[in-house]
């Protein structure tokens, strides 16, 4: 069954295919030096075909990785009541943003490396853009909600079930994903709209912003404005709302006088700084650099698309004495 998410998305690309082209794409066609692009080549991470086979073999144990952790999470959180809270309803969402935004990348990244024809069809590289833009918008929205909520837990003890009601999160996460689409279908409806001439190769592993605008021959203004605005609402203020959380966080940790309450609440926060770190510290070299996509710019992209969704299972069960709880509970009850 097709969700709503990828309906809305073929929508905008069949209402998009009927508009005239823009005055500059029509003067070009008309001159017959250019052709319309069907297909894109993925360069990848490397072009040293020497480094594939290990590299697919690497990045194919990460993403088992991140799949059975991510699920896992996913499970373990729905079947034990322990976990029904706010703090790990939230941590079910991020796990299923991971989940899904791996899923749409890594698998093509995977068959380009041990394929001879490491090419991508023009919707196939617009829906593959859509669904990253959901998620990549989702969880940056997601980690701001997860630093809100630490902030009530920690400040706030006796008014976090008032104040972080089912209620609340049901509303907050709802909004995570109606930003993740109405982002997405901003930046793929402006992207639909770009002129795409005889270069086709995408310095890149996957269909990115950046480096299918370097491919255009037409003017991408209007795509810069959304992607400024969107980096500004995206990344600038999550972060500011993270940085400010923990900021009053410590402050108050510092006035608690137990030593073992401090410990306690410096754990419960030090998972989400690791991961909040990782995510925003990756996707702002990539997105707030000047310069164009290059090399670190593609490893920077491995740190927000594959390694920080294989990390933040682990690092919210490893440092989690609740899950740890959790999980045996679980075996115990289905072996016993």
């Amino acid at each position: 069954m097709k969700t709503p998410s990828f309906l809305l998305f073929m929508f905008f690309l069949h209402v998009y295919s009927f508009l005239p082209p823009p005055a500059l794409q029509s003067k070009r066609m008309e001159k017959g030096n250019y052709s319309l692009v069907t297909e894109f080549i993925l360069i990848g991470l490397t072009d040293q075909p020497e480094l594939h086979l290990p590299l697919f073999f690497l990045f194919l144990g990460m993403y088992i990785v991140t799949v059975l952790g991510n699920l896992g999470m996913i499970i373990l959180i729905g079947l034990s009541s322990h976990l029904h809270n706010p703090m790990y309803y939230f941590l079910f969402n991020l796990s299923f943003i991971d989940f899904c935004q791996s899923t749409v990348i890594t698998p093509k990244m995977l068959v380009n490396f041990v394929s001879e024809k490491k090419t991508i069809s023009y919707s196939d590289c617009m829906t593959q853009f859509y669904f990253f833009g959901i998620f990549a918008i989702s969880e940056c929205q997601m980690l701001a909600v997860m630093a809100y909520d630490r902030y009530v837990a920690i400040c706030h003890p006796l008014r976090y079930s008032f104040i972080v009601s089912y209620q609340v999160c049901s509303w907050l996460v709802g909004w995570v994903y109606a930003l993740g689409l109405v982002g997405a279908t901003a930046h793929t409806g402006c992207m639909i709209r770009v002129f795409f001439c005889k270069k086709n190769a995408i310095n890149h592993y996957f269909c990115d912003l950046l480096p299918l605008l370097k491919l255009s021959c037409s003017s991408t203004y209007v795509n810069e404005v959304v992607a400024l605005a969107s980096s500004t609402f995206n990344i600038f203020f999550p972060t500011l709302t993270i940085i400010c959380s923990y900021i009053l966080i410590i402050a108050s940790i510092i006035k608690i006088q137990s030593t073992e309450g401090r410990s306690k609440a410096f754990s419960t926060c030090s998972s989400h700084i690791v991961a909040v770190g990782v995510f925003f510290g990756s996707l702002a070299f990539m997105y707030l650099q000047p310069s164009s996509v290059s090399s670190m710019g593609k490893v920077s992209s491995v740190f927000y698309t594959i390694i920080v969704p294989l990390l933040n299972p682990l690092i919210y069960s490893l440092r989690n004495k609740d899950v740890k709880i959790a999980l045996r509970k679980v075996i115990e009850r289905r072996i016993f």
